[in-house]
């Protein structure tokens, strides 16, 4: 082999090891070439470059921070939750917060997350708990405003305006507390790490400071999160991996309805959901939220009919109400809210199809719930073609009457999940009839439950069409 070959592999064996490598900072896949897209998480713009391709090295043992024990020697009461003194939020918790746990709240702007927290850390203060509140959007003299507010003032709280991880972590071992409230992980940035604040490195090394100092002080700490406009937590992926609990703040801003929902629980189950109001004097739980979603009336009026949602393992009572009027425009309208429209366009085929109820393709329709809840499962398919059909009928149906069941395509109703939590939340408020979708097994005291097999069978439960019986009479007459 020739010297000249010999230099030839040689720089082509230092150029590739020179090579620089790109990673993607969402999921970790890493490649010998920038691409736009990652192609194995589908996230855009987050291929960057770190440098020549790594060397592969060993490490040695070292010296462990404790002995393993056997797991039944490890105690488990470091790990015991402490109650928030928020009902609803300790529900969606699990018991209350853990020494060490490191909970990140998300939600829109403007949804209540800062009252919520702030509501939170006041409980804790008047615990005799020390706890810091660090903001970084706000200044100190607009969170003491709204402490004024809400009646969130203490001697133990300690309020702080910060940005800088640095000036937090000091405040941390000035004031020594047992909970932390950071509002918000992107807002604050570390001066090591190149990069804006909300950035994924920013956030990334922020968030990871803020929980290795949670778990080596017994610390809780609340972390506040923003989200992008298609509803996701800003910030990399893996900040929802460190993190123990991971919450979302949801409701509308219209409205007075607030929901807590657990998305990751490590000490709790992730089915659980608080409900709460927000008004002028802060945010206050609503262990029966039920009350928000009903109009109560003395009689029964058309287009009115009620079911039963479940939020996660939390049965509510809703309301479905539907209006039809005549079309004065060649295509008819079709408005709802708080309802998917897909599946009222879907209840009206079947209607139309299976019920034969002939006049709704010629007439506006509006369909919606009361008290800005959202109705997104299947099990409101009933009550949403009952309404429809009371309202097309101008008929009435019969009163404390509750609709659980999904509708298919070919008319028939179908079983759903929590049948017996619905009925005895309906019959706790008073309801005593309803229409379910085949056996309900254990049926509360003092309720009739009829069982349904399709939609023309439900229908049967309404009276007498008024406008039939005027029509009958206009032709008599």
């Amino acid at each position: 082999m020739g010297t000249a070959t010999v230099w030839r592999m040689a720089a082509r064996t230092k150029s590739s090891k020179d090579r620089p490598s790109y990673r993607c900072t969402e999921c970790g896949w890493t490649t010998v070439k920038w691409l736009g897209r990652c192609p194995e998480c589908q996230a855009w713009g987050t291929v960057e470059e770190y440098g020549a391709a790594p060397a592969v090295r060993t490490t040695a043992a070292g010296r462990v921070s404790a002995a393993a024990l056997p797991i039944a020697q490890v105690d488990g009461r470091q790990a015991t939750a402490r109650a928030t003194g928020v009902d609803e939020l300790d529900r969606v918790l699990g018991g209350g917060l853990v020494p060490g746990a490191v909970v990140l709240l998300a939600g829109e702007p403007g949804v209540g997350k800062s009252t919520l927290l702030l509501d939170v850390a006041a409980k804790a203060a008047s615990e005799e708990h020390p706890t810091l509140y660090v903001t970084g959007e706000e200044s100190a003299s607009q969170v003491r405003l709204r402490a004024d507010r809400i009646g969130a003032l203490h001697d133990h709280l300690y309020l702080a305006a910060e940005t800088d991880l640095s000036a937090v972590l000091g405040h941390l071992d000035a004031v020594k507390p047992s909970l932390l409230v950071m509002d918000s992980v992107q807002t604050v940035a570390s001066p090591e790490i190149d990069g804006a604040p909300g950035g994924m490195a920013q956030v990334r090394e922020v968030a990871g400071a803020l929980i290795r100092a949670s778990k080596e002080r017994g610390m809780a700490t609340l972390l506040v999160g923003h989200v992008t406009k298609d509803g996701a937590i800003a910030g990399p992926r893996l900040l929802e991996h460190l993190v123990d609990v991971v919450l979302h703040f949801e409701g509308d801003r219209h409205a007075r309805l607030r929901l807590v929902r657990g998305v990751k629980n490590r000490y709790g189950a992730t089915d659980e959901v608080g409900c709460f109001e927000l008004h002028d004097e802060g945010i206050t739980g609503l262990a029966d939220p039920s009350g928000l979603f009903l109009t109560r009336r003395a009689e029964p009026v058309p287009g009115t009919c009620l079911t039963v949602t479940l939020e996660g393992r939390r049965p509510l009572v809703a309301e479905v109400q539907a209006l039809t009027v005549d079309s004065q425009i060649p295509s008819p309208r079709r408005t709802t809210s708080g309802l998917e429209t897909s599946r009222v366009s879907m209840m009206l085929a079947v209607l139309e199809q299976r019920g034969r109820i002939s006049a709704l393709g010629k007439r506006d329709i509006y369909s919606a719930t009361v008290g800005g809840v959202k109705l997104s499962e299947p099990a409101a398919d009933l009550a949403v073609a009952l309404a429809l059909a009371s309202a097309a009928s101008d008929t009435p149906l019969p009163k404390n009457l509750v609709a659980i069941g999904e509708v298919g395509l070919a008319g028939e109703v179908r079983r759903v999940t929590g049948v017996q939590r619905r009925l005895a939340e309906a019959a706790r408020l008073g309801f005593t009839h309803a229409l379910v979708p085949g056996d309900p097994g254990k049926v509360p005291p003092g309720m009739r439950v009829q069982e349904v097999a399709d939609v023309g069978e439900a229908l049967r439960v309404l009276p007498r069409s008024r406008r039939a019986a005027r029509e009958e009479a206009d032709r008599a007459g």
